[in-house]
């Protein structure tokens, strides 16, 4: 029996993941060996297909995944999810569903007659999780469920679900992984969905949809087109909101915090023990830093305790290596009401070049407990323009 279908059948933690993933893909354990580990997998290239159709279908239940999380029965792994207000740290949460969807597109393009995997699966982003409860108690155990919902020709969505023993469903997320080769340098074919039935088929449209939203999305950048009329008026209104009647520059409201007010920055040094099964930084662990700046920005803008209620749009656009030095700035983008919407945005400083490179860009919304101020753009009118 295969590796991906021995974690199929049997319930397991999610600290023996790693281990597991490297024993498909045939990683280092070792820091210090994965240079030699890396020429290894290079020999990999030749099992590569060099079209989808010479690949198997595979279908939805191939890629079944069932884990248990056990932090009502193990107090020491407790421990490592617990936070200060004595529930669940939500950047823990997001790692374990970033390992867990990389193994999921693992098992739906595991080749039975290979010892190893030749492909190089990586998160490309994620494209939403909602939170379908406020807390996720720490003394009960974790149920995560999930399989391929979508196939491309080198991408694969990945949706999961969380539930504890109290509810049904804690969370839903949709991860978008990508195919590359064994040296992660170019694009690799992935096997192609078959589907069973109507469900099946329900499901799989609404992976297109979701990919339909995503090109929309990316094609709607103001560096690309102009704000729209409802865009423009919002903008303009915020402008008379702020304006000095005796023209004198602009005035904040009321209640109100400039955008400037509301930043807050960290570093991260990027250490091996960090690392993914390629030897970069594993996507999980700059979820779990950019979450919890984010939401140590909304507490510290709306001074209480903040809920996060979603996670959209986090986009992996260059991979984060050994020894980097991470720049995070979060950045209370956006209030109404109870709810603040705060952007984190990842760069490498490169100390030698002094060279900065984005990484990837966050978007997390949270609930407050109570209404919470109006975030203005900043005092200069040309930068109001610009946003």
């Amino acid at each position: 029996m295969s590796p991906i279908k021995i974690l199929v059948f049997f319930f397991f933690f999610f600290f023996t993941v790693r281990n597991r993933l490297r024993e498909i893909v045939g990683a280092s354990t070792n820091w210090q060996d994965h240079q030699q580990v890396l020429a290894e997998r290079a020999s990999l290239s030749q099992y590569l297909a060099q079209s989808q159709d010479q690949l198997p279908a595979k279908r939805m239940k191939d890629s079944m995944i069932e884990a248990h999380l056990p932090l009502g029965s193990q107090p020491a792994l407790r421990e490592k999810y617990l936070n200060s207000h004595n529930s669940v740290r939500f950047g823990r949460i997001l790692e374990d569903l970033d390992f867990l969807g990389v193994l999921i597109c693992y098992s739906h393009t595991w080749n039975e007659e290979l010892q190893r995997s030749p492909l190089s699966i990586v998160t490309a982003l994620v494209d939403q999780i909602d939170m379908r409860q406020n807390i996720i108690f720490p003394d009960c155990d974790i149920k995560f469920t999930g399989h391929v919902t979508w196939v491309g020709k080198t991408s694969i969505e990945a949706t999961m679900h969380m539930s504890q023993v109290l509810f049904s469903n804690v969370l839903d997320a949709t991860f978008v992984m990508v195919a590359r080769d064994p040296e992660n340098k170019r694009a690799a074919f992935v096997n192609p969905l078959k589907l069973e039935g109507p469900e099946e088929e329900a499901i799989f449209h609404q992976g297109e949809v979701n990919k339909t939203r995503r090109v929309e999305l990316s094609t709607a950048s103001l560096l690309k087109v102009a704000p729209t009329a409802e865009e423009r008026t919002l903008v303009h209104n915020l402008f008379l909101n702020t304006l000095d009647t005796r023209f004198r520059g602009r005035i904040l409201p009321p209640n109100s915090v400039w955008m400037e007010d509301a930043k807050l920055k960290g570093l991260e040094i990027c250490h091996p023990e960090e690392r993914n099964i390629f030897n970069r930084i594993f996507g999980g662990f700059l979820m779990r830093k950019a979450y919890e700046l984010g939401r140590a920005n909304a507490c510290a803008f709306a001074g209480c305790r903040p809920t996060v209620v979603a996670v959209d749009d986090i986009l992996f656009r260059k991979p984060v290596e050994i020894g980097s030095l991470l720049l995070l700035s979060s950045q209370v983008c956006y209030t109404e009401g109870m709810y603040v919407q705060v952007r984190v945005h990842s760069e490498v400083l490169d100390p030698l070049t002094q060279q900065h490179n984005t990484t990837n860009v966050f978007h997390f919304t949270f609930r407050l407990e109570k209404d919470v101020p109006a975030v203005y753009r900043p005092k200069s009118l040309e930068t109001l323009l610009f946003f």
